[in-house]
């Protein structure tokens, strides 16, 4: 066996998501007299079961093996069919983990950083389209570059999110809604705090919101909320400017009644 193919692919098989619980079973299959092999995992996400095969190839040319690929099956609770989908490995950018698999069956969006035909790197949010298959078999994949024009900051400006006061959470909400995930978040709203699950939605350039038991909620509500503060707090500002300025015409009267008299002060 390989010993730096191996330390090579459980690395790959790690960072793509899958951990280190199929390492053994990857050593023995390298140990094998044999061109190819699968490994198989099972990972649950809430009551959701992911369930991947783990394509390995051998080299017609050296003794390397290659992880190419591994199809991922969701099967939701109370649900009767999977969704399944196959997901390449390259060895540049654009690689999906596990998780971002599980969340772009469950039809959510990711952005990652692809590359182009001329091997460019670009970013994008990509997503499933579960009305049109490949041939073969897999599902499309709609992708919206950044040229699209939807910036996740602005759509999340939008709703009254306390998350966005601090530096450090607004990151992380970020990064987790880019990974695909469903991220629970606290609105503030009437001046009460609300949980809410919000995920991007870059095909319509906004943002999901779900109330607490993961219902969905009209964004219009919430933007509303959102920008109804931002509008008070407009109001309030031009409300104080026009105090402002009757003041300083209130101060600046004596002086313009004692000029019409030609009296200086």
């Amino acid at each position: 066996m390989n010993e730096k193919n191996f330390d090579y692919l459980k690395d790959q098989v790690k960072f793509t998501g899958f951990g280190q619980e199929l390492e053994s079973q990857l050593k023995a299959n390298l140990a094998k007299s044999q061109t190819e092999f699968q490994l198989k995992h099972t990972a649950a996400y809430g009551k959701d079961e992911l369930n991947s095969v783990l394509q390995f190839k051998k080299s017609t040319q050296t003794d390397m093996f290659f992880f190419n690929n591994y199809t991922a099956s969701l099967k939701k609770e109370n649900e009767q069919k999977s969704v399944e989908q196959k997901f390449y490995i390259n060895k540049e950018a654009g690689n999906i983990t596990l998780k971002e698999a599980y969340n772009l069956l469950d039809g959510r969006a990711v952005n990652k950083d692809l590359t182009n035909k001329e091997g460019k790197l670009y970013n994008a949010w990509v997503k499933m389209d579960f009305k049109e298959t490949e041939t073969n078999g897999n599902y499309k994949v709609k992708q919206f570059s950044e040229k699209y024009g939807f910036e996740l900051e602005k759509a999340l400006a939008k709703h009254p999110i306390k998350e966005l006061g601090n530096d450090t959470d607004k990151s992380r909400l970020i990064e987790s809604l880019q990974k695909g995930n469903r991220q629970a978040v606290t609105f503030i709203q009437d001046g009460a705090e609300q949980k809410r699950f919000i995920e991007a939605n870059p095909q319509f350039k906004s943002v999901a919101v779900y109330d607490e038991r993961q219902q969905r909620i009209r964004s219009t509500q919430t933007e509303k909320q959102g920008q109804g503060e931002s509008q008070s707090q407009r109001q309030t500002e031009r409300q104080d400017g026009k105090k402002q300025d009757v003041k300083a015409q209130e101060n600046d009267e004596p002086s313009r009644r004692a000029k019409r008299k030609g009296v200086s002060v």
